[in-house]
This record gives C-alpha cells, structure tokens and sequence, in this order.
C-alpha cells in the first residue's frame, strides 16, 4: 500500500470512495467543496499499485480561537476506506500518516468528530476540548494535541470551514 497527496485529478475518485464508504452524498460533496474553496491543508489517498484507491484522508484548517489568539487547527474530516478493504488497516494507516504530515507542518492540533474508541488508539480524547464552544459536544468529539498544552486547560470557540455548512453561532450537538 502506498500513501501519497491526493491530487486534483483524484477528485473524481475520491468522491465515488467517500459516498461508497458513507453509502451518502454528504462526505464527497465536502470533499469537493473544501478542495474547491483551498482548504485541503492535508489531503492523502492510499492506493495499490498506483491507481485503485482504497482510501482518503482530509485535514483542513479550522479556526480555533484561545483567547486573543488562535490554534493552528486542523479538522481530520472526512476518511473513508473502500468498503471491501475496510478493517484492514487502511484507515489507520491514513491516520498515522496524516498526524505524521499535520506535526511535520507545524499545527498545533487536530480536532475530530468520530468513534472514540477509533479515534482514541492515535491519542485523540475530548478532555482538551472541555472549555470550548463548538457546534458539537460528547464523547465522539475529540482533539489531539500536536503542540503540548494548545488547548487542555484553555478557554475559546471552534469555528468550522464553511463548506461543513456549521453556522458559527450554532448551539452544540451532542456528538455520538
């Protein structure tokens, strides 16, 4: 398996995977609209022997304010792994990868909306979102800390990308 940027020529591709794997709309069409708008700040396929892609990954830049400042924030939204190679690794791969990419760019953080026992293995958790305000809130919405203390402890608002269509005013959901 090999794991590399996923390139404008893939967007038709990973369209097809996402609504496949979701068995929805929803996830391909954000995918489009995020790479449509530049915010594929990380954006990976894992594919065999070059061309069948089993999986992507989308990282894109979210606006977490701490106080006067802002996070460098990403949101890991969406992944999706073919349905016939799923629970073998694909995603996680994707995801190990990704974080590795996220650290080697210099965010401070990466915020997800997902299963927590999935998500807890790359050290995802929802502790550090605790003084937040964010259109979502449970269990299954989870930060992890690429920079020590960017957020445990802190107080601030997490503001979504248009294109995941989150008003930025939006009293939360719970999550899960």
């Amino acid at each position: 398996m090999d794991i590399k940027p996923a390139t404008e020529a893939d967007l038709p591709a990973l369209i097809r995977l996402h609504d496949s794997a979701f068995g929805t709309v929803f996830e391909g069409r954000l995918v489009a609209d995020l790479m449509a708008a530049d915010l594929a700040a990380i954006s990976l396929v894992a594919s065999v022997e070059g061309d069948v892609i089993l999986g992507h990954i989308l990282f894109s830049p979210l606006l977490v304010e701490v106080g006067c400042d802002t996070a460098l924030a990403l949101a890991l939204a969406p992944l999706a792994v073919a349905p016939a190679h799923q629970r073998q690794g694909v995603g996680s791969a994707l995801v190990a990868a990704g974080l590795d990419e996220a650290r080697r760019q210099g965010w401070d953080c990466a915020v997800v909306l997902g299963h927590p026992e999935y998500y807890r293995h790359f050290g995802f958790a929802p502790e550090p979102l605790q003084g937040f305000q964010a259109p979502f809130e449970g269990p299954a919405f989870m930060a992890l800390e690429l920079r020590q203390s960017a957020l445990s402890g802190r107080k601030g608002r997490i503001i979504y990308p248009e294109p995941f269509g989150i008003p930025a005013h939006a009293d939360p959901v719970p999550a899960g």
